[in-house]
């Protein structure tokens, strides 16, 4: 099985930082930053024990893709991306809040709404909703930032104004460019013959400009349904066919593992490795509508170094 790359540690000219978190090692460079996508995965906020062949540079090329088909809606943060696992990009301040637009009942939303819950984020829901009922229009359902460890909590847009993390004016535009870019990425899915779900976006200020930043429609941060048969199934109470990260919190569930105290993550076997890489292809092969060439350099990370090297001697 070829080996996971789930920690990098390089020194490169003009380095002033690194920042390890769940998924991506950001290397801070002059004013700009190298994002490393490795083969972590996280699920409930915790990083699983066993990286995933392939996850990152899957992860890495999706969000590419996106970040330039949505260009036109609102600034990015994208340079380059020089290796199959890294993006370049500008450095920026970071919000500490996550726009998160849901336009389905379903997954961490769902199970809150099953147990009783009748308002997320601020947002009231009326009874009677089943799982995976469409919204009559996309909501925004906030999250703030988490250190690596803990979990990212709900918060309302007027508890995000009131405790000063977003200025109203700001958080009008956030809001604004979440959804938009949210139905840019619906639109794009249709074409796939795909539904986008629910996805997270994540910004910052450059220059005083309201920035787009980190990935953007991947399966780690959005989930898919298949369009084909959406209606049926829902109609008769069925699971979704989904492209998305939840079939493996829904493998963790099955095995006792929601990232709470006490819980001890599954032993993720061999078997359990490879099937979840055969899924982060396919979900790429979906999403984009392109088969997916990895590379397989026996040397990833000296190939990787190298092409950013490469990027940071043409930038400076």
């Amino acid at each position: 099985m070829k080996e996971a790359i789930t920690k990098t540690d390089f020194s490169f000219p003009g380095q002033t930082g690194l920042y390890v978190g769940k998924v991506r090692d950001v290397y801070s460079i002059d004013d700009f930053l190298v994002m490393v996508v490795t083969d972590r995965i996280s699920a409930f906020d915790v990083v699983l024990p066993r990286g995933i062949p392939y996850k990152g540079q899957v992860l890495n090329q999706i969000a590419a893709k996106f970040l330039d088909a949505t260009a036109d809606i609102c600034p990015n943060w994208k340079i380059a991306s020089p290796d199959p696992m890294v993006t370049a990009g500008w450095r920026c301040e970071t919000f500490p809040v996550e726009m998160i637009v849901r336009n389905y009942l379903t997954g961490s939303s769902w199970r809150d709404y099953r147990d009783g819950a009748r308002e997320i984020c601020g947002v009231r829901l009326p009874d009677g909703m089943r799982e995976h009922q469409r919204f009559d229009r996309p909501i925004v359902t906030p999250t703030t930032k988490a250190e690596i460890g803990a979990h990212d909590q709900n918060i309302s847009k007027e508890d995000i104004i009131k405790k000063g993390l977003v200025s109203a004016e700001d958080y009008a535009v956030l809001e604004d460019y979440a959804l938009r870019l949210f139905a840019r990425g619906s639109e794009m899915a249709a074409e796939r013959g795909l539904i986008l779900v629910d996805t997270k976006y994540e910004f910052g200020h450059r220059n005083g400009e309201i920035t787009l930043i980190d990935e953007i429609h991947t399966p780690d941060s959005s989930r898919y349904f298949y369009a084909d048969g959406y209606q049926e199934r829902f109609d008769r109470g069925e699971p979704q066919r989904q492209l998305s990260k939840e079939f493996v919190r829904e493998w963790l569930m099955e095995n006792g593992f929601q990232g709470r105290s006490g819980e001890t993550v599954p032993e993720m076997t061999d078997e359990v490795v490879e099937s979840i890489s055969a899924r982060y292809v396919e979900l790429y092969e979906h999403i984009v509508g392109e088969k997916f060439v990895p590379d397989t350099s026996p040397d990833r990370l000296e190939v990787m170094e190298a092409n950013i090297n490469n990027f940071i001697a043409r930038l400076r």
